[in-house]
């Protein structure tokens, strides 16, 4: 494996409604995504989700939490009525713990979840406008961020399919001290410190401090580094899905790209056993929020083998055994988006070394840090001045006229990966090379006959047969164009669709 894997991201939104501070979040969230289906070219029929196959108790370390011991905010297995809206592009868009959230469709590069992470955002846009304009109800603004700032912390994890064989133990011990120091290109900047961001300063990860352990299942308490959620959502005995739940939200295509790019290498390598270095961080959450906690890039940390080395040198010690293996592996043959991610990488380690700010144009807590720092220069503001604040929130505003960081794409101030047309295109369409195809292509084109469906299933309902259909999508590499592309094309009807598929004419 290189950088490319079957991965999604599932982003949580910021929501608010100016001047009504009162406003019930799920409220206001079931009103967004209901625009957006009553919108959609699948508004002839509402395909619920399929819960059956979710697991969410099921623990890596080999044992279930017990339902009666699990917090309210685990069980992502019942059904509350909320609403939750399938796309044509393979996506999710529900609600999640009093917050719209979109969940990506399964792609197999990191440029591609850009692609689709972006498509997001205009999903998101478009369906907050169209909430805005309905009768009764009062202007809606949703920003792609991890916090209030009043204490409060919503999630943007990413999905990686790993092979099952992989022994945990070792993703734990690789990953935990990859995740504590990547946030040094991966976080979004928040200005104050600690959770109800009081203390004064701003910081590189806006998530660093919600977090209290390194292992466990939760996801809104006692958060850990590593997420031991067993919940594959394909076939158990080959597959595990590797939840990641410590990621910030980027604006940043680059700062996607890095995170999903580097983090697949890693995994790579762990699958391999080609890591042997250990390089385990003395007290990682507490080094995890010291390093937010300095922008410079200069904080020291302490490695249980008694070295000692900022963020920046202990990824720099992740890139150099990357180089090593992807040269062992694949040398000359090596595919050029990994070779992108390995360059790309180097160089923002480099000048982050160097000077931080150089990165301004690339990452977002830099380019948000420099933003602030134009402020406070002009107006002699201190961090605790609550315009900063605002700044913050502004930047990740998913308005195209209004967020900050849109602003600076416009601007050229800001460099892209991928092209508006691209991001345009998945709007509607999925991905080709996942099963998300076959989910996507079915939703537009048998929005009638669609029951329900899930990551790992479809549902149809069709005319004289006395049950629904399932069809299983268990392995995400199938259902592809290449797959199915065909069929689809002479499958006028949901029917013939499933026939075909059964063997049943």
């Amino acid at each position: 494996m290189t950088v490319r894997r079957v991965m999604g991201i599932e982003t949580e939104y910021g929501i608010s409604v100016p001047g009504q501070p009162g406003a019930n979040a799920m409220v206001t969230s079931s009103q967004v995504v209901n625009a957006y289906l009553a919108a959609s070219a699948a508004r002839a029929r509402r395909a619920r989700w399929d819960f059956e196959e979710e697991n969410p108790l099921r623990d890596a370390r080999g044992f279930d939490l017990a339902r009666e011991a699990a917090d309210s905010s685990q069980l992502t297995d019942e059904d509350l009525g909320l609403a939750n809206v399938i796309l044509t592009n393979g996506a999710r868009l529900y609600v999640d713990h009093a917050h719209p959230e979109y969940s990506t469709p399964e792609c197999t590069n990191p440029r591609a979840a850009v692609i689709w992470d972006k498509a997001g955002e205009r999903v998101m846009h478009d369906a907050a406008v169209r909430a805005s304009g309905m009768p009764g109800n009062a202007p809606i603004q949703l920003y792609k961020n991890n916090t209030d700032s009043k204490g409060a912390s919503y999630g943007c994890h990413e999905n990686y399919l790993m092979r099952r064989a992989t022994p945990f133990a070792d993703i734990v011990r690789h990953l935990t001290p990859f995740f504590v120091s990547r946030q040094v290109f991966a976080g979004a900047g928040k200005v104050g410190i600690g959770q109800d961001s009081r203390g004064d300063g701003y910081q590189i990860s806006q998530r660093a401090d919600f977090f209290e352990v390194e292992v466990g299942l939760e996801t809104t308490l006692k958060r850990p580094i590593i997420n031991t959620r067993d919940e594959p959502h394909a076939d158990p005995e080959k597959y595990r899905r590797l939840h990641v739940i410590i990621g910030d939200a980027n604006m940043s295509e680059i700062s996607t790209y890095l995170k999903l790019g580097t983090t697949s290498l890693v995994l790579a390598m762990i699958e391999d056993g080609f890591l042997t270095v250990d390089l385990s961080v003395e007290s990682p959450v507490a080094a995890l929020r010291a390093i937010s906690h300095d922008p410079s890039c200069k904080h020291i940390v302490t490695l249980r083998s008694g070295r000692k080395m900022t963020a920046v040198q202990l990824q720099m010690e992740y890139l150099e055994q990357a180089r090593k293996y992807v040269e062992d592996r694949y040398g000359s043959n090596a595919d050029e988006m990994t070779k992108d991610v390995l360059n790309r990488w180097e160089s923002v380690l480099t000048r982050l070394a160097e000077d931080p700010m150089q990165l301004s144009r690339e990452l977002d807590w830099v380019a948000k840090l420099e933003l602030l720092e134009g402020y406070r220069t002009r107006d002699k503001l201190p961090w605790s001045h609550p315009r900063l604040q605002l700044v913050d929130l502004q930047y990740a505003d998913i308005r195209p006229e209004r967020g900050l960081y849109n602003r600076l794409v416009e601007r050229g101030r800001m460099q892209r990966l991928v092209t508006e047309d691209d991001v345009e295109r998945a709007i509607e369409t999925p991905p080709n090379d996942t099963r998300a195809y076959f989910r996507g292509r079915c939703l537009r084109q048998y929005s009638e006959s669609v029951a329900a469906a899930s990551w790992d299933s479809v549902i149809f309902d069709i005319p004289g047969r006395e049950s629904l259909q399932r069809v299983p999508t268990l392995e995400p590499l199938r259902g592809t164009k290449a797959h199915v592309g065909d069929l689809l094309d002479r499958c006028r009807t949901a029917a013939e669709l499933v026939a075909a598929l059964t063997g049943d004419s």
